[in-house]
């Protein structure tokens, strides 16, 4: 008896249990965390009852306009004032890599139509096929 030895599980029976928790709790981490990543500046958005946008494949270019008229783009960077230039050659690039990605304005329902319609024509101009307005729905 001394000579015998334990018998080991091959490797093939790994057990997969614990990783199937984890994935489970990644999942449930992203998805409290996804809507939080798609915010952009705070602003008090007009209320109007509109259809949604089709293209939600990609995540949207959104230019954010707050009650002072300041611009904010969200590219992944930290909320910082930019230019209309600068947001516009931005934007271009974007619109470069991937043409039909969906370009959107959070306007403050302060700012003045005519400061919106400059940034809506901005967008385009730097090739945005269709620039959108979010509003939020008049409860």
């Amino acid at each position: 008896m001394a000579g015998q030895r334990k018998k080991r599980k091959p490797m093939s029976e790994i057990n997969v249990v614990p990783y199937i928790d984890v994935m489970l709790v990644l999942l449930i981490i992203f998805m409290v965390t996804a809507p939080m990543l798609m915010q952009g500046v705070k602003v008090d958005l007009p209320e109007a009852s509109a259809e949604p946008v089709e293209n939600q494949d990609s995540e949207p270019v959104i230019v954010s306009v707050d009650a002072a008229g300041k611009l904010y783009l969200n590219l992944g960077q930290e909320k910082q004032v930019l230019s209309l230039p600068t947001i516009k050659d931005r934007v271009s690039a974007v619109m470069r890599r991937s043409p039909e990605k969906p370009v959107l304005v959070w306007g403050d329902r302060t700012v003045p139509y005519g400061d919106v319609v400059a940034i809506m024509v901005a967008l385009q101009e730097a090739g945005a096929p269709s620039v959108g307005l979010v509003t939020e729905d008049p409860q």
